[in-house]
């Protein structure tokens, strides 16, 4: 029988082996099932971030409050993803530890980071599509468009190291989140796991690149629609411009800070 850590969950080293092995199965999905779970993670943080900006638009909150509280309900987004099932690219940067390993190519895993990317970005504008369609950003009187429009200004407005950095601090919490809901047997457990480094990262303003494909094309179709005043950054070159330094930035922190600082402790073969 497998050694146990804590309260029935599994030990740090249990967890690395259980990336490892699910990070082969990840970068040999068939490719529609790799598409279609893309897509409903890149849905599943879009529907994070409605969540997430329905607290924002309240201005009788407090900033803080605004922020933990908005952080809890984004949570909702990798819950989604790890209890229902889905292929998020910023978790399947712990991919990394099965490269690291050989268990997979260099080849499987740039495929695998590349469709799920797309896959995401696909989920995500479909969702923000279908929330405009649905008039729920004209709710408290037009608040959450305004919302929508302020939130995605000071996204296409970041400088790109700052972008990138944000980037590479929400993604150690996210695959944080992921690897510590590996440790659990229950879906509470998991939940647990996982609130806490999400909620962290979305206060304190980090930038999550499948989150920001929810955002931006969201304020693109606000203002294309003329429903609500959005900042001239806002547009295509904004959302690219935006999305380079923090994929890039995600991907140093959850594979590098992540991935491979925890392979080099638990799997690294000594000698």
């Amino acid at each position: 029988m497998a050694d146990v850590f804590g309260f029935d969950a599994f030990s740090p080293k249990q967890i690395a082996e259980k990336v490892d092995s699910i990070g082969v199965v990840k970068a040999r999905l068939p490719l529609l099932s790799m598409v279609m779970l893309g897509i409903l993670a890149g849905a599943f943080i879009g529907l994070g971030g409605l969540y997430f900006t329905l607290v924002k638009s309240d201005p009788t909150l407090g900033f803080a409050t605004q922020q933990v509280v908005g952080g809890l309900t984004f949570s909702l987004g990798l819950l989604l993803v790890i209890v229902a099932g889905a292929e998020l690219f910023t978790g399947n940067n712990l991919l990394a530890m099965a490269w690291a390993d050989k268990k997979i190519t260099t080849g499987e895993i740039l495929k695998n980071w590349i469709v799920v990317c797309l896959a995401n970005l696909v989920g995500a504008v479909g969702v923000a599509l279908l929330v405009f369609l649905s008039g729920h950003t004209g709710m408290n009187d037009g608040a959450i468009a305004s919302m929508y429009a302020k939130i995605a200004a000071a996204k296409c407005e970041l400088p790109f190291w700052a972008a990138f950095f944000r980037g590479v601090l929400c993604n150690v919490l996210v695959c944080m989140a992921v690897w510590m809901a590996l440790a659990g047997r229950s879906v509470i457990d998991k939940a647990v796991a996982i609130v806490f480094p999400i909620s962290a990262f979305v206060a304190a303003g980090f930038e999550h690149s499948i989150a920001n494909m929810y955002f931006i094309p969201l304020a693109m179709i606000l203002k294309a629609s003329g429903s609500v005043e959005v900042a001239d950054s806002v547009t295509m070159i904004g959302f690219i411009g935006n999305l380079i330094p923090v994929i890039l930035g995600n991907l140093v922190g959850g594979s590098v800070l992540v991935g491979l600082v925890y392979h080099i402790i638990y799997l690294r073969k000594q000698g």
